[in-house]
């Protein structure tokens, strides 16, 4: 029997996408994360993905489409912890052709609190590339009591050395009591 369709296993054996082009995407687009980090300006995050995107946030839930994604991501990227946080720098990252992805580690980190300490969480993110530049799906896993234990550490240590606005103020007040040295 001849079949003329190709198979799936086929499909992953002709990737749609070099590897090349998938790194070089996400290298574009980490660029982009970066310029919104340092200006505070994260209208265009979603603007990065397809019309019909899904990003998947284990604390937050389940986006889908770019006005979703913008939503979200203005208003966690411009309150604290997110508005506070200085970069996203990689750890390291793969890339899948077969499957269209890049796997990476994030690291979140929050900017000195005055005393010269280091505060960071990672997460791994696991982008699907759509071709174009363009991602269709993020998924961002990460421990979130981790990263709300992190943060709190970090205001802590910030409010004794008077770095702590009224935001992560309020945050503290709202989150300390789960968080034991």
């Amino acid at each position: 029997m001849t079949i003329d369709a190709p198979t799936r296993l086929d499909a992953r054996v002709s990737p749609r996408w070099s590897a090349d082009e998938i790194t070089e995407a996400y290298a574009a687009f980490h660029g982009r994360v970066q310029e919104f980090a340092e200006t505070g300006r994260w209208e265009g995050f979603a603007d990065l993905f397809t019309e019909d995107a899904t990003y998947v946030e284990h604390a937050f839930g389940t986006f889908h489409g770019r006005e979703e994604i913008r939503d979200w991501s203005v208003r966690t990227m411009t309150t604290f912890p997110g508005g506070t946080m200085t970069g996203f720098p990689l750890a390291w990252q793969v890339v899948d052709p077969e499957a269209g992805r890049l796997v990476c580690e994030v690291r979140n980190l929050m900017p000195d609190p005055g005393d010269g300490s280091l505060h960071e969480e990672s997460n791994l993110t696991i982008m699907t590339y759509a071709g174009d530049g363009m991602f269709s799906r993020e998924e961002d896993v990460y421990n979130p009591m981790r990263f709300a234990a992190m943060t709190v550490r970090w205001a802590r240590v910030a409010a004794e050395h008077g770095r702590l606005d009224d935001e992560g103020r309020a945050y503290l007040e709202k989150y300390g009591a789960m968080v034991r040295d």
